[in-house]
């Protein structure tokens, strides 16, 4: 015992002595790589480790290992402040100034931030220390301060907590030149901002008590007001009249909710008739955006409007969603989901990719937050939100895949990371808050359409999972082999996708697999269906019958999707077949790309134009990807037969009728191009 007590000693002894410094253990280089450091003799700090010798690169042993906590900001506020403090008095006695020193109530007053002016009380004798940032906002134009509760560092989502009151209305806002109506009585103001009934709402409100609120001083106008600012409530008629608003709901539903059912319509057209967006800022930017999508997406002729005048109002009201949602992100909401997909459909149809796909990344990372992949998570949710929820998440899960194979991007939602049901195949109208009710017996619900699709995209999404992994590692041997089996099986599931589809989105063919009547292609066939697409987007009082069955306008996107699918496929079965033989037969390649022709073939002409015009531009890139590509491997292949050339060339033709489709949904007439009736694609070939 006497022994281990002196050999524990000596090692205290030496662990304290002045003369031990403690080494790093890894040098830096095998810090970095995560690795053990390997040196003969540890001892010696100059020695080189084995791992920097092979790799012939310097050992160096420089990395300090930072202090455990959070840094003392703080502290470091302090020391910036007064290292300004200082070098100012420095910078004042080189200048040889005799000025006399300012209070400390005007010093503040001259260097105050406008947000920080805004929230501060009226100036008194008494001094206020001056913030570490002031001297860096000095040059922005200071604002008149006003009776407000104080806060030093006002945060965006502070603007709808009840103890941080709105502002009132402007004379004009930016994104509406229209003057507020001033005749509304002061008791409408009174009762405007009242507890809202939500007994029949899809979206709660949150934190709204408006009554107790003060007014706030109008900021100039060369003042940049705080984005709490803009999260106030607001009326329809601040946009446009209330009845343009109602007749643009209404070609909503009509039109575009079969494909994007992501609203609870008896509950949405409720809050409207109620006025909710005149108490619920949020709800108004909904509406905003469910208005600014539908102007893209519908014919002009369905709006007794002008073409430029379209485009302004869909971009007046973005704008005016855009304002409210970007200071409201917290509490997240799934209005605020829905709310982004509408954005990102109107940037699709304006062109404006970056801000699209800005708009579909934070949609998708909200649905996240919320976890509404997840199926734990419905758990204790009203019935209607629910329904909401697993639609929005399905229609952002197949914008997800079709912007990944269409602009070769990666997968955002992988159905892997996936344990939400899909919707429920009930109309709006049989789902309550607390109960779902039956189904009448053979009415097919709308939603059932989404269903099929999303089946299919998630199809997809397993193809491009694959296709990825085995472009990082390719597959060799038997997994080369048990990967093409895996394949073959994701094909056998694809053209058996629809085949226990309900009758109502069951494609009625015109005429045999097989076969491709002449009477597809020609000058003829190209004139009749341009003067049908003509009339369709021109013409107020033609028949929209066609455009108005759901269900047709469902099967073109059902049909033509399954078959950008299986062309994908099979274009990948393809490469897996000559990686493991060496070689593939052409002859059989050249079959399968013309039985793809002529099957999306023959769905375009199973289909009225006028349901497949209104599917817009989406369709037109889904058909374009197919056939640009079946047409480059028709000119590479030497030995194609004549048939597979006519029904490429038929295609090509339905092609350009379909960018005429895509043309008349331009709004900006500076890219409008010009028909072509006589059949010439109007893409590069």
């Amino acid at each position: 015992m006497s022994l281990r007590s002196s050999r524990s000693a000596k090692n205290r002894a030496d662990m304290f002595s002045p003369e031990t410094r403690r080494q790093s253990q890894s040098c830096d280089a095998c810090r970095a790589r995560k690795v053990r450091c390997a040196r003969e003799n540890p001892d010696d700090p100059k020695q080189s480790c084995k791992h920097c010798i092979a790799l012939g690169i310097p050992c160096t042993y420089d990395y300090q290992p930072k202090k455990r906590g959070p840094p003392n900001l703080y502290l470091r506020r302090l020391q910036e402040a007064a290292a300004a403090q200082a070098a100012a008095q420095q910078q004042d006695g080189v200048n040889g100034t005799d000025k006399s020193p300012q209070s400390p109530s005007t010093t503040n007053q001259s260097a105050t931030s406008p947000t920080q002016m805004t929230l501060s009380t009226a100036p008194q004798n008494g001094s206020v220390p001056n913030s570490f940032i002031d001297p860096a906002l000095s040059s922005v134009p200071s604002m008149q301060p006003g009776s407000l509760p104080p806060s030093r560092y006002p945060i965006a989502a502070d603007g709808f907590h009840a103890q941080y009151p709105p502002m009132p209305p402007m004379s004009s806002s930016s994104y509406n030149p229209r003057l507020p109506d001033s005749s509304r009585s002061p008791h409408r103001e009174e009762t405007q901002f009242g507890s809202p009934n939500e007994q029949f709402s899809t979206y709660p409100l949150y934190n709204w008590s408006y009554k107790q609120h003060q007014q706030l001083p109008i900021p100039p106008p060369t003042a940049i007001p705080p984005l709490s600012y803009y999260y106030r409530p607001h009326r329809l008629e601040d946009v446009a009249p209330r009845d343009t608003i109602l007749l643009i709901i209404a070609l909503f539903f009509d039109f575009v909710y079969p494909l994007t059912p992501c609203v609870h319509k008896p509950s949405f057209m409720a809050d409207v008739h109620a006025r909710r967006e005149e108490r619920d800022p949020l709800f108004f930017a909904l509406v905003m955006s469910t208005v600014a999508s539908t102007l893209v997406q519908v014919p002009r002729s369905y709006l007794p409007m002008e073409r430029h005048a379209v485009r302004k109002l869909a971009q007046q009201c973005h704008e005016a969603s855009r304002h409210i949602t970007v200071a409201s992100y917290d509490p997240p909401t799934s209005m605020h989901v829905v709310i982004r997909y509408f954005d990102c459909v109107y940037h699709f149809c304006e062109g404006h990719d970056a801000t699209q796909h800005a708009a579909f990344g934070e949609a998708a990372h909200i649905a996240i937050t919320l976890r509404m992949h997840e199926e734990s998570s419905y758990e204790g949710l009203e019935l209607i939100e629910c329904e909401v929820r697993r639609r929005t998440f399905w229609l952002l899960f197949g914008a997800d895949k079709s912007m990944s194979i269409l602009l070769g991007r990666p997968i955002c939602l992988r159905d892997e990371d996936t344990t939400c049901n899909f919707p429920r195949e009930l109309d709006d109208e049989y789902i309550t808050p607390s109960a779902y009710l039956p189904q009448p017996h053979g009415k097919t619900a709308l939603v059932s359409g989404l269903n099929y699709i999303s089946r299919i995209f998630a199809l997809l999404g397993e193809i491009l999972v694959r296709i990825r992994v085995d472009k990082r590692s390719p597959p060799q041997g038997q997994f080369l082999t048990a990967r093409l089996e895996e394949v073959q099986a994701l094909h056998s599931r694809i053209c058996a996708a629809l085949a226990h589809a309900p009758e109502p989105l069951r494609l009625k063919q015109a005429h045999p697999h097989s076969q491709i009547p002449a009477e597809y292609g020609g000058a003829g066939f190209r004139q009749a269906t341009f003067a049908e697409v003509k009339d369709f987007f021109d013409n107020p009082n033609a028949s929209r019958a066609n455009a108005l069955n759901p269900f047709l306008v469902m099967q073109a996107n059902l049909y033509v999707t399954q078959q950008l699918v299986r062309f994908v496929i099979e274009q990948y079965r393809d490469e897996l077949i000559t990686s493991l033989q060496g070689s593939i037969d052409e002859q059989r390649v050249a079959e399968d790309r013309e039985a793809v022709a002529s099957e999306l073939l023959n769905i375009l002409h199973s289909i009225p134009i006028q349901s497949i015009a209104t599917n817009g531009p989406s369709l037109v890139h889904k058909v374009r990807f197919v056939a640009s590509t079946l047409l480059d491997a028709v000119r590479k292949a030497e030995t194609a037969p004549a048939s597979a050339a006519r029904a490429h060339g038929y295609l090509w033709d339905f092609l350009s009728i379909l960018s005429e489709i895509e043309r008349n949904y331009l709004l900006d007439d500076d890219r409008d191009g010009n028909s072509s009736a006589d059949g010439m694609p109007m893409v590069p070939s």
